[in-house]
């Protein structure tokens, strides 16, 4: 028998489809050992209007015993198709059935509604690709502050290097000094930049 509950066809019969099926079955073999019962008494009865039968009542019971046993054999591999075929296409709902008083819980969509569904669809996928470009720009970003974090540390090492030797030759603060170096070559730009405004005014004249 099918382990299958099949709940929603027990909601609309008032019966799960595997009893209406098992109570067939019990049925049938009922009746067949009814029927065999009915032929072996037939038979005996037969058997005592014939004089000097070598056929005896147990031989008798034993043939009716083994031609049971065979139909029942028989009838368990034919039902056992019947019930394939009952339990798919004659007791089964389809799924795309709903039941009288499941109609309310029935959702249908109008044109309308599938218009806006699509409409927001749309509208996330954009989100999504705006989202996605948003992080590779953000990856790219925090590529190059890498890089300028690598510079800044090798120019620090530099600066570091600088003043060690610095103060290996005697110079006591090399913050001070490279400051006093920058003033210095402003003045002398300055300087470089009077001389030759002045050598272009005496061309001039």
């Amino acid at each position: 028998m099918s382990v299958n509950p099949m709940t929603y066809e027990a909601q609309f019969f008032g019966f799960t489809p595997q009893t209406c099926m098992l109570r067939i079955y019990t049925t049938f073999q009922d009746y067949l050992f009814e029927v065999m019962q009915a032929v072996e008494q037939v038979i005996l009865k037969k058997l005592d209007g014939i004089p000097h039968c070598d056929i005896s009542p147990v031989q008798i019971c034993k043939c009716t015993e083994k031609f049971l046993c065979f139909m029942k054999g028989y009838f368990d591999n034919l039902f056992s198709k019947m019930e394939q075929l009952f339990l798919q296409l004659i007791l089964r709902i389809p799924s795309n059935i709903l039941l009288p008083e499941d109609k309310c819980k029935e959702t249908s969509y109008s044109e309308e509604d599938f218009q806006q569904l699509q409409k927001e669809i749309e509208q996330l996928q954009e989100k999504y690709k705006t989202e996605l470009c948003t992080k590779q720009a953000l990856l790219a970003e925090l590529e190059e502050q890498k890089i300028v974090q690598a510079k800044l540390k090798q120019t620090l090492t530099s600066f570091d290097e600088l003043q060690n030797v610095g103060r290996d030759h005697g110079t006591s603060d090399f913050r001070e000094s490279l400051v006093s170096m920058v003033q210095n070559s402003r003045k002398l730009q300055n300087i470089r930049d009077g001389v030759e405004k002045e050598s272009k005014r005496l061309k001039i004249y």
